[in-house]
Order: structure tokens, then sequence, then C-alpha cells
């Protein structure tokens, strides 16, 4: 009677070098910026001009445009939930909660400038969205109710409430007042938000 083959551990792609791991942080990093800046078609060639690397680098670590757009935003929103916990460990309650929203802003930003290739992501990758509202559902549901626990904003409002404000902001035109406009805008929310003390 024949032994049976001997198992094999599924193989784990060995751990990636100090160097490509800065040239990957600094290509997302440089791609943040200029999608925010000037939009998904940014040229790839100058992202990694930009980034110290050639175009090579670029395409090993990031195969298609979708996939280095896909990682951008990734970033964003686990920049947007860290943020969260380091502003409500070093401020009061209704300021970190408005700062937090002040760097909703510039998520908002770099998703403008992403809007087609995110569009492609959400037809093949609805998880990935699924994922990313609840983020951010996370992130903003905790300052709001520590605030609204400690009494520094009302309490009638959800987290639901507060998202839906803040993506109104993303239909706003775009103009070279944008990002003014919309911290305006979170300035008004705060002052409905806050309660007398």
């Amino acid at each position: 009677m024949a032994s049976a083959p001997p198992k094999t551990e599924p193989s784990t792609p060995p751990p990636m070098r100090a160097d490509a791991r800065r040239n990957r942080e600094k290509l997302i990093e440089v791609a943040a910026a200029a999608f925010a800046q000037a939009g998904v078609e940014t040229s790839l060639e100058d992202i990694a001009r930009k980034a110290g690397v050639g175009i090579g680098t670029l395409y090993r670590h990031f195969p298609t445009r979708e996939h280095l757009v896909e990682v951008v935003y990734r970033r964003e929103l686990e920049g947007l939930a860290a943020a969260a916990k380091e502003l409500a460990a070093s401020h009061a309650p209704d300021v970190a909660l408005e700062e937090w929203m002040r760097r909703f802003v510039g998520y908002i930003a770099a998703k403008r400038g992403m809007a087609t290739s995110l569009k492609i992501l959400m037809d093949s990758n609805a998880s990935l969205f699924a994922e990313g509202i609840g983020i951010l559902r996370g992130a903003a549901e905790g300052l709001l109710k520590t605030a609204a626990d400690q009494g520094f904003i009302r309490s009638d409002i959800d987290t639901t409430d507060l998202l839906h404000a803040l993506s109104s902001i993303y239909s706003l035109p775009a103009s070279p007042e944008w990002r003014e406009r919309s911290n305006r805008l979170i300035g008004l929310l705060m002052d409905g938000l806050r309660t007398q003390k």
C-alpha cells in the first residue's frame, strides 16, 4: 500500500526587503498626492519619477493602475481610522470630532481624484467598499459617542446622519476654493452640533 504524499504547507511570499518596502510606501504616498491634485489619470511614469524609482519598480508593486488606486484608497481609510484614535487621545471630544471631519475633507479630495477608477473597482470588488464604510462608521461612531456622552455635542445625531452630512461635501463643484469651502461647512456643522457649555 503506497503511503500518502507528505502534506505541504501553502507557501507564503518572502518578507519584503527594507528598500523595496520603502519604495512601495513612497509610491503610495506620491500617488495619493497626485490623485488628489490631478486625478487618477496622472501619468504613472510621473508618479514613479517623483517617488525616485523606475517605472518597472512601480509595476512590480502595482501591476495595474486600478491596483495602485485600491491600495491608495485603503491607505486613506486606514489613515482616517488611525487619526480618530490619535485625536481622541489628545484632544477634547468636540475638538477631536471637528479635526477628524477636517481630515475627512482630505480623504474626499483624494477619493474625488480617483472617482473613475473607484467606480471600476466598485463594480468588481463590492466588498472593498463595504469594508470601507465599516471603517468610516467605526471611526466616526467612537468620536461622536464620546462627544455626546460627555455633553460636548447634541445627543440626537447618529453616525449615519454625520456621514451623510460629510458625504454631501463630495457633491460640491470642483473649484479652487473647494477645500476652503468644505472646511467652512464643517465649521457650520460643528456649530450646529455643539451644546452650550
